[in-house]
């Protein structure tokens, strides 16, 4: 009996933590979502191709050979950072003030042409992780932990952290709010809100490119379709959570990641996907504000 309580507690952690870094990357991606929508009102669903798009970037700079890691991480996150600001600059920019189904339509258009140009360019087969990690296993309150999933937890929180400073107590990040609010008023008070809508695409993306080289290392995969899921599981999180809130970015990426997890292991593997999308058309129906939206927003 002592030993089924412990197997079925250490069933419980491993799948909470497995669920905790799965859902720290959904919270990277949802909050490029979430920042784009609180500053346009619109959806970019090309953001999971960003984040494929900062994983190839930073694969290719490795197996040359000529690349350290840290250097091939922040080049891959600054990759996926141009990336959405030429997005902003081509896709979006031009479709200001039309009716928002047509940069809806614009970014799911952006978000099938950089698939197809990935598969062109670098075919439909798994490109493996460069570097292997000597990752091990460490014990937390008796229970094992890998280190790798610690390392991603830890990454992912310190961005976090950072881009909630950077909104809060910085200039641009200011005025990034004061965009959000209301551009005409931002624009008048001086703020150029051009710039500030490039920012903002610039830090969404850069964390969506920062999750997709994360996720390339934990499952030591890297191929043109590897955004497609998380995309939209990150857009469901930023809905769980209430899209245009960042706190509700974070949480519903968490909520997001344990709860599929979790579902995985008690119910079916073969669950894993739906859940996601369950928990959209149920948030949809109950609470479509999404938990924290309207609490500090």
């Amino acid at each position: 009996m002592i030993l089924k309580g412990f197997y079925y507690n250490l069933m419980f952690f491993q799948q909470l933590i497995n669920g905790l870094t799965t859902g720290s990357v959904y919270a990277l991606i949802a909050l490029g979502y979430t920042m784009i929508y609180g500053i346009l009102g619109l959806i970019n669903f090309a953001q999971g191709e960003i984040y494929m798009c900062g994983a190839f970037v930073t694969v290719l700079l490795l197996a040359t050979g000529e690349v350290n890691f840290f250097l091939a991480f922040a080049l891959g996150m600054g990759a996926a950072a141009l990336l959405g600001v030429v997005l902003e600059r081509v896709a979006f920019r031009p479709l200001r003030g039309y009716h928002p189904l047509v940069p809806l339509i614009s970014a799911i258009g952006a978000s099938i042409f950089l698939q197809s140009l990935a598969l062109l360019l670098f075919g439909p087969n798994d490109r493996p992780f460069p570097i292997q990690f000597a990752f091990s296993t460490i014990k937390i309150a008796g229970l094992p932990v890998s280190t790798l999933q610690i390392a991603i937890l830890a990454a992912a929180l310190a961005f976090m952290v950072l881009l909630i400073v950077f909104v809060r107590y910085t200039t641009y990040g200011k005025a990034i709010v004061a965009c959000a609010l209301d551009r005409d008023t931002a624009r008048l008070m001086g703020i150029n809100v051009d710039r500030m809508v490039s920012l903002t695409f610039l830090l969404g993306s850069a964390l969506s490119g920062a999750a997709g080289i994360m996720m390339a290392i934990y499952y030591n995969a890297t191929y043109p379709r590897m955004g497609l899921l998380p995309g939209l599981k990150a857009f469901s999180a930023a809905i769980l959570g209430g899209v245009g809130n960042i706190p509700g970015a974070i949480l519903g990426g968490l909520l997001l990641g344990v709860a599929e997890s979790l579902g995985a292991a008690y119910i079916s593997s073969g669950f894993k996907d739906a859940i996601a999308f369950a928990i959209l058309i149920l948030v949809l129906l109950l609470r479509p504000q999404g938990i924290l939206r309207g609490r500090g927003d």
